[in-house]
């Protein structure tokens, strides 16, 4: 296969629609094997949900994607991921463009120990945009974006770890978006966060799918059901079950996806 994109054709936004599919997927750590023959076509611009008891292969999938488990030594894998029918793995792939085009934010909020500004202008900044009007229409739109400019738009100097952890993550979101990606990686990105802040990231989710591909694992069932348009049920490294979430969870087709909704187990 071919290579995803250079960085300059990252601006053909026609060739780009985000849609992630895993090819008979395999991962080991080391002897371990964490994925077993994945297959699953993620359908672009909506909400995929990745469900299933701990240790199963949900975040292992997930940062499979943007290729963050390369920094793990002792890793492999057999199969293929592609991004827009291109592989990920390609020798000739840029890894950096890559993650420009998947955006990852992860469980426990890390914005930058920098002013709210700064983190949502580093990826622009390293990626070539020195103009300041540019950087100021970018950081504004981002924020925006993650529905938090209202919120920021007074203290943009100020620390983004001044905020609150439902104000972080949703500044890490805006850092995530800065770059323009065609898909978002969400590991559990409400886990931590009280309610009213859990309410916002999934307003933002639902907003945000209008124009990403989105991909989100995590535990509560609850916010599966309500924020997803579509369900991956993992157990045991294998996919059992994927389909539109409406029907995995009133209508599901395998026993062992039923006895995990329902509470049997996980």
């Amino acid at each position: 296969m071919t290579a995803i994109a250079t960085r300059e054709q990252l601006t053909d936004t026609a060739l780009h629609t985000g849609a992630i599919a895993a090819r008979d997927f395999s991962f080991w750590y080391g002897k371990k094997q964490a994925l077993k023959r994945i297959s699953l076509a993620v359908p672009p611009r909506a909400v995929t949900a990745l469900i299933g008891p701990s240790g199963c292969g949900k975040s292992t999938f997930l940062r499979s994607i943007n290729r963050l488990n390369d920094l793990i030594p002792g890793i492999r894998h057999e199969g293929d991921l592609c991004l827009d029918d291109r592989s990920i793995f390609d020798k000739g792939m840029d890894v950096v463009a890559l993650r420009q085009r998947v955006g990852m934010v992860f469980q426990r909020w890390n914005p930058f120990p920098k002013s709210i500004y700064e983190n949502v202008a580093y990826g622009p900044r390293i990626n070539g945009i020195a103009s300041e009007g540019t950087l100021d229409e970018i950081v504004e739109k981002s924020l925006r974006r993650a529905a938090i400019w209202d919120e920021v738009k007074d203290r943009l100097r100020t620390s983004a770890l001044g905020l609150s952890g439902g104000q972080q993550q949703r500044v890490c979101i805006a850092r995530a978006l800065a770059n323009q990606p065609e898909a978002l990686l969400l590991d559990e990105p409400a886990s931590a966060l009280d309610p009213s802040s859990t309410q916002k990231i999934e307003e933002l989710v639902y907003e945000l799918k209008q124009e990403l591909t989105i991909i989100i694992v995590t535990h509560n069932l609850q916010q599966a059901a309500r924020a997803s348009d579509h369900t991956a049920f993992f157990f045991l490294g294998e996919l059992v079950e994927f389909g539109p979430t409406e029907e995995m969870f009133t209508r599901p087709r395998e026993e062992r996806t039923e006895a995990y909704i329902t509470g049997r187990f996980g």
